[in-house]
């Protein structure tokens, strides 16, 4: 056994002589600063966290919009055809005689049109409505009611409620049409 004089001297060795009261304060400020610092990680983490949630929805936005809009310009080219087509089955007679290849031309538009819709192409109703620049482009004005399209001279159309083309549009300027009597 180690005599009690001995022992005291070895606990005196091993623990400096700090009181108490500064040792506490010191702690506490270390975990106070501890506490800040992962309040600091915390907070950049979350924001670090929503900012790649946001990317990942406006990623998915980009990638949803570029695959409703990537046959834009092949569904532009075709356009073209189509009118081709609607002009072509307008100019035959009202009540033309059974004619085998004036159905088929209808059903081959009907057809057509029916496809371009499932990608989306829809047409846009200009007759009669009030003029629209963000819709229609107007090509001239002559009489009737204003502010109305009374003709269109080519058809417009949307894919996904964005205008791809806008409609050619006669627009009334307020005077009268003149009544025909017949």
């Amino acid at each position: 056994m180690m005599p009690p004089e001995a022992e005291e001297n070895l606990n005196n060795e091993a623990a400096p002589e700090v009181p108490e009261t500064e040792d506490i304060e010191s702690l506490k400020q270390a975990l106070a600063e501890e506490k800040e610092k992962a309040e600091s990680y915390l907070a950049s983490w979350q924001r670090a966290q929503a900012d790649f949630i946001n990317y990942k929805r406006r990623h998915e936005q980009d990638r949803q919009e570029f695959r409703q809009f990537a046959n834009a310009s092949l569904i532009l080219g075709l356009l073209p055809v189509l009118d081709d087509l609607e002009r072509a089955l307008n100019s035959t007679a009202p009540k033309p005689a059974r004619h085998s290849w004036i159905d088929g031309i209808r059903l081959i538009t009907r057809k057509f049109q029916t496809t371009l819709e499932a990608q989306g192409l829809t047409p846009i109703e200009a007759l009669g409505q009030p003029f629209d620049p963000n819709l229609h482009e107007a090509v001239r004005q002559d009489k009737g009611e204003e502010g109305i399209v009374i003709e269109e001279v080519r058809k417009g159309y949307k894919l996904h409620d964005s205008v791809i083309r806008p409609t050619m549009a006669v627009v009334g300027h307020g005077e009268e049409a003149e009544k025909e009597d017949g």
